[in-house]
């Protein structure tokens, strides 16, 4: 109960802030040019999952008896403030306690995207974003108003630009968009529908890194580029960034079109070192009982060397179909031969959806989805599963190896401008990559403030 009441006191504190400075900068066209965004957002989920058959279970089992409810909190405040001539500083406190299903284990397409891999669940207050956005127009380029927004203070911004961001941000923030699948705040829940599963992206426990990203931007594509620091453990606070640890990625946009309706698709390629073992050496490690060895397979241990190294490659489109109507895919692939180390247990991913609006009931700020996920992992992950290894995420001692398949759907539902609501339901056969146990019945509600 304190735990809660230390994360309610936090919320409200931060809502405050937030209604004040708004209240002090107005939201009038006589102040666009006032130098200052302050938004916020909260959001709280609850989570339940069914009983499901399970002959045998690991330490990274999914729970095959019905658990209480899993309840995740989160609070952001997002602080932009224009420093000089097309530059921006970015700088988000946020707040984040509670727990996911069976301590967000034993599926690889995770069910809840505001929950993480952390054993304590008491609220915490931490720093998730801190960088300089700097824009550096091309030519005689024309300039679009950009909106006050989420880490995005109003302004003129050129439509030909160089783009440099540095600091500490999310990796996602600038690769892998989509209009349909990327906020587990207000569109699915699930870690595959939202982000590449493949892409075992570079991040600390929470999803945050540091390093730079540039993007070369004009009107109809973009090309973007980034080098950040990874963890020095597997799902780790502490990152490292040196010659031997580093995450490269590059991601080629272009605009389609589908009659007069717009969209977008993306090509993504990455390589990823860091300490991440190879598989092949974790099969080993199992017959010879090397305790060290595994534990850095599940994140508990650092390993002595380096090494490892992760290519991978994605492709992402999102596509308008009718005014109300969106489709949206993604295509993830990586090689598969070294441990997962940031993000989650995918080496293959195919993810499809549509998204709805509510216009055709009366109901236009409301948002419905559906979409399936097939997960899939290397020859030598499965046989690393199933020797007896646990990756930090999956692991149920065997393994019967089954593509995972993830259906979900929700409905957003907007109650005033500030405050939404969401029921959610999933279906995931073969959890964990295991057709020996589920399929496991997924339902939650979700509620959310934006000021």
């Amino acid at each position: 109960m304190r735990r809660h009441s230390r994360t309610l006191a936090i919320i409200i504190l931060l809502s405050a802030f937030v209604s004040a400075a708004n209240a002090q900068i107005g939201q009038d066209t006589t102040v666009k040019h006032s130098g200052w965004s302050f938004h916020f957002q909260t959001t709280v989920i609850g989570q339940k999952h069914s009983g499901f058959k399970s002959p045998y279970s690991g330490i990274n089992s999914l729970a095959d008896s019905v658990e209480p409810t899993a309840v995740s909190q989160t609070a952001t405040l997002f602080i932009g403030r224009k420093l000089w001539k097309n530059a921006t500083l970015i700088f988000n406190p946020e707040v984040t306690g509670g727990r996911g299903l069976s301590s967000a284990s034993g599926v690889a397409g995770a069910l809840n995207g505001e929950t993480y891999r952390i054993g304590d669940p008491k609220p915490e207050v931490y720093i998730a974003r801190a960088y300089l956005q700097q824009h550096f127009p091309l030519g005689k380029t024309s300039y679009t108003w950009q909106e006050d927004d989420v880490n995005q203070v109003a302004a003129l911004v050129p439509d030909s630009r160089i783009s440099i961001y540095a600091g500490k941000f999310s990796i996602a923030d600038f690769f892998d968009d989509n209009a349909y699948a990327k906020d587990p705040r207000v569109q699915f829940f699930n870690w595959a529908m939202w982000a590449n599963g493949a892409w075992d992206y570079p991040a600390n426990t929470r999803g945050y890194t540091e390093g730079l990203a540039a993007e070369f931007v004009k009107p109809t594509y973009a090309i973007r580029i980034s080098s950040v620091a990874v963890p020095r453990i597997a799902n780790y606070h502490l990152m490292e960034y040196n010659r031997n640890a580093h995450s490269e990625s590059i991601e080629l946009q272009h605009q389609l079109h589908f009659g007069k309706r717009s969209g977008t698709i993306r090509l993504l390629g990455t390589g990823t070192w860091s300490k991440a073992p190879a598989y092949k050496d974790g099969i080993n490690a199992v017959h010879n009982q090397d305790t060290f060895l595994l534990n850095v397979f599940r994140g508990l241990s650092e390993n002595t060397t380096y090494g490892g190294h992760k290519y991978g490659v994605g492709i992402n489109m999102d596509q308008e179909l009718t005014q109300n109507l969106g489709f949206f895919c993604r295509i993830g692939w990586n090689d598969g031969q070294y441990a997962s180390w940031a993000f989650t247990e995918i080496d293959r991913t195919l993810t499809a959806g549509l998204s709805m609006k509510g216009a055709p009931w009366k109901r236009p700020n409301d948002v419905c989805g559906i979409a399936n996920a097939i997960n899939g992992i290397s020859k030598e992950h499965r046989d690393f599963l199933a020797a007896g290894g646990y990756g930090f995420i999956i692991g149920d001692g065997q393994l019967n190896y089954g593509h995972e398949n993830i259906l979900e759907t929700f409905y957003n539902a907007t109650i005033t401008k500030f405050f939404q609501v969401s029921f959610d339901y999933q279906f995931v056969s073969h959890p964990g990559y295991n057709k020996d146990r589920g399929p496991v019945h997924v339902f939650a509600l979700r509620g959310h403030i934006f000021l």
